[in-house]
C-alpha cells in the first residue's frame, strides 16, 4: 500500500486527545495556501484535533472545490477577499497560536508580518512533518497490532518482517541545481540495497502524507528547497548535501547571503555526514559553520582525484575514499562513469553526492552500481530530442537559472543556444562570459530576453543573436527553426533557458514539450523536403 493521504479518523482515534502537545503542535492553526502541501498540512493537522482555517487570496473555480473538500472535514476555509474587504491571505486569523505555510509563499507576505506582531511563529509543511514522525511511527504499529490481531498480514511483513523501530531517517539534498536527479539517484541506489525508500520533499506525495502514511519506509530520500529550509528550524536529519550554490530565487530571500544560510539549514543538527561539493567553496563554508552533532564528518565529491574523506573520479570509476578501512590509502571503487545518465558532468557530480549520502547510510558499494544503472532522469533533463539533418536537439528547459544553464552547455562542444524567459533577478555575464566559446549562435525568447541579449552584447559579440519577440503558441516552433537556421552539421541547438517559464507556459515541463514539439515539427519538414 502507498502513502495515501492522512485520514483525520487514523488520527484522532490511535493518537489521542494529547497528540497536538506530544507532537509540539498548538491547538488553534492557520494554513497559508489551498494547494497540495497545504492541504496535505490541514488534513493531517484538523486530524490530531487542531482547529484549523486555511487561508489563500485565490477564489477559482479550484480554490472553491478544494475548500467544499476540506469543510466535510470541519476545516474552516477563508479565499478572496474577507467581507471586510480584506484579503484572507494577507490577515491572520484571531486566536492563531501557528501559521503553516505552503512553500511558495514569501517571508515578507502580510499575513507573516501579522504573525510575527501577534508573536506567532510561522514553519512549513516539511517542520511539520520532523515534528509528527513519531506520530507516524505510533500510527503504523497501531495498524501493524490490528492486522496482526485480526490475523492478516501488512506491509512489514511483506518486506520480510522489517517493521523500524521508530521513523525512517532523513537523508537530505538541496543546492541550486540537480536536487531532483540527485533525490531520485538516492533513492534508486537505496532501492538497490533493499532498503524500502521513497523519492520525497520537494517533489513527489506531500511528506507529511508521507510520514503518516500507511508505507513503511527505512529511508526516505528528501529534496528540499530553500524555501523549506527557510520554514523548517527544527530539522535535523542523519546526513544531508549541498551540492551547490549560485544566485536564485534573490527576489524571494533578498539576498545571495540570505539564500545561501537558508541552504545551509540543511546541515543543522547532522549526526553523521554533512556532503558539500569541492568546486564550491560555498558548499564547504556552510559545512564549517553549521552547528552539528559530535563525530559528524565532513564528506567532499569532486570530479578529479579525491583525497582522503572525499568521493571522486579515477580513470573513468567513481571511487570512495570516505568510508573505507585506512582512507588516507585506500579507495573503494562504485561505479563507473558509462554507469550515470547521462554522464555528463554535472550529472557525474550528482551521482557522487547521491552515492556519497547512500555509503553514510551504510549501503554496500554494488548497491551504489546498481541504483545508478537502474535510475532514468526525469524528462526536460538533457534529454536528447531528436537529430534533424545532423544536428542534435536538446531538451534541457529544467534548467532554469543561470548555474543549471552553465552546466548544461559545458556538456556539448558548439551550441546553438535557446534561452529566455523570467530571470528572477539573475545577471547573465557570467554565464556567458564561460560559455561564449562553445556557442553558434543564440535564440533568446521571453520577457527578460534583453539581460542575456546585453550579456552576450558585452562578453561574445562574434555570437549571432536572434531577438524573437514573440509569446504566442507558435514562438517556440519559430524559435527551433531560427535555432536551425545558425546550427551546423554536428551542433548541438539546446533549450537551457537559465530563466523560469511563466511568462510564455505554465511551468517548465509545458515550455519542454513545446520545444519537442517544434522538434518534431521540423524533423517532419525535413524528412518531406528530402523525400
Amino acid at each position: 500500500m502507498g502513502s495515501r493521504q492522512v485520514s483525520s479518523t487514523d488520527l484522532a482515534a490511535v493518537l489521542g486527545p494529547d497528540a497536538l502537545g506530544r507532537f509540539g503542535l498548538p491547538g488553534r492553526i492557520t494554513v497559508a495556501g489551498i494547494g497540495i502541501s497545504g492541504i496535505s498540512a490541514a488534513r493531517a493537522l484538523a486530524g490530531l484535533g487542531a482547529r484549523v482555517t486555511v487561508v489563500d487570496n485565490g477564489d477559482g473555480d479550484a480554490h472553491r472545490a478544494r475548500a467544499a473538500e476540506l469543510a466535510e472535514l470541519g476545516i474552516e476555509v477563508r479565499l478572496g477577499h474577507l467581507p471586510d474587504g480584506a484579503r484572507a491571505g494577507e490577515t491572520l486569523p484571531e486566536g492563531t497560536e501557528l501559521v503553516v505555510t505552503s512553500p511558495g509563499w514569501q517571508p515578507q507576505s502580510p499575513l507573516f508580518l501579522a504573525a510575527a506582531a501577534a508573536g506567532v511563529d510561522v514553519v512549513g509543511d516539511v517542520e511539520v512533518a520532523w515534528r509528527l514522525r513519531g506520530a507516524g511511527a505510533e500510527l503504523r504499529a497501531a495498524r501493524r497490532a490490528a492486522a496482526q490481531g485480526a490475523g492478516e498480514g501488512d506491509d512489514g511483513a511483506a518486506a520480510g518482517d522489517r517493521a523500524p523501530a521508530g521513523p525512517a531517517e532523513w537523508l537530505a539534498i538541496t543546492g541550486t541545481n540537480g536536487k531532483t536527479t540527485t533525490t531520485q539517484m538516492l533513492a534508486s541506489i537505496l532501492k538497490a540495497a533493499g532498503l524500502r525508500t521513497a523519492a520525497v520533499g520537494n517533489i513527489g506525495t506531500p511528506i507529511i502524507d508521507v510520514v503518516l502514511g500507511e508505507q513503511e519506509y527505512d529511508v526516505l530520500a528528501v529534496e528540499l528547497s530553500s524555501y523549506q529550509l527557510h520554514w523548517a528550524p527544527s530539522l535535523r536529519v542523519h546526513s544531508a548535501a549541498v551540492l551547490n550554490l549560485a544566485p536564485d530565487h534573490l527576489d524571494w530571500h533578498g539576498s545571495m547571503q540570505a539564500y545561501a544560510a537558508d541552504k545551509g539549514r540543511i546541515y543543522e543538527g547532522n549526526t553523521v555526514a554533512c556532503v558539500y561539493n569541492v568546486a564550491d567553496q560555498a558548499t564547504e563554508d556552510l559545512v564549517v559553520e553549521a552547528d552539528v552533532e559530535e563525530g559528524c564528518r565532513a564528506i567532499g565529491f569532486t570530479l578529479g582525484a579525491p583525497g582522503p574523506s572525499m568521493l571522486g573520479v579515477v580513470d573513468g570509476i567513481l571511487v570512495d575514499r570516505a568510508f573505507v578501512e585506512n582512507r588516507q590509502k585506500n579507495a573503494q571503487e562504485l561505479a563507473e562513469v558509462k554507469d550515470v545518465n547521462p554522464p555528463a558532468p554535472h550529472n557525474i557530480a550528482n551521482a557522487l553526492a547521491a552515492a556519497a549520502l547512500a555509503r553514510a547510510f551504510g549501503v554496500e558499494p554494488r548497491a551504489v552500481r546498481d541504483g545508478l544503472r537502474d535510475f532514468r532522469p526525469d524528462a526536460h533533463r538533457v534529454a536528447r530530442v531528436d537529430e534533424v539533418a545532423s544536428v542534435v536537439y536538446v531538451d534541457d528547459s529544467k534548467a532554469t537559472n543561470t548555474h543549471a544553464a552553465e552546466a548544461s552547455l559545458a556538456s556539448f562542444d558548439k551550441v546553438v543556444w535557446i534561452a529566455g524567459g523570467l530571470a528572477k533577478g539573475a545577471t547573465f555575464d557570467e554565464l556567458v562570459q564561460k560559455s561564449a566559446a562553445r556557442m553558434r549562435g543564440a535564440v533568446l525568447i521571453g520577457a527578460d530576453r534583453a539581460l542575456i541579449a546585453e550579456a552576450l552584447a558585452r562578453h561574445a559579440p562574434e555570437v549571432p543573436v536572434v531577438d524573437l519577440d514573440r509569446t504566442d503558441t507558435g514562438a517556440m516552433l519559430a524559435a527551433v527553426r531560427e535555432a536551425a537556421a545558425l546550427a551546423e552539421p554536428g551542433d548541438t541547438v539546446l533549450l537551457a533557458p537559465a530563466c523560469a517559464s511563466m511568462d510564455m507556459f505554465a511551468n517548465y515541463n509545458k515550455r519542454g514539450e513545446a520545444f519537442a514539439d517544434a522538434v518534431r515539427e521540423l524533423a517532419a519538414e525535413s524528412a518531406a523536403d528530402t523525400a
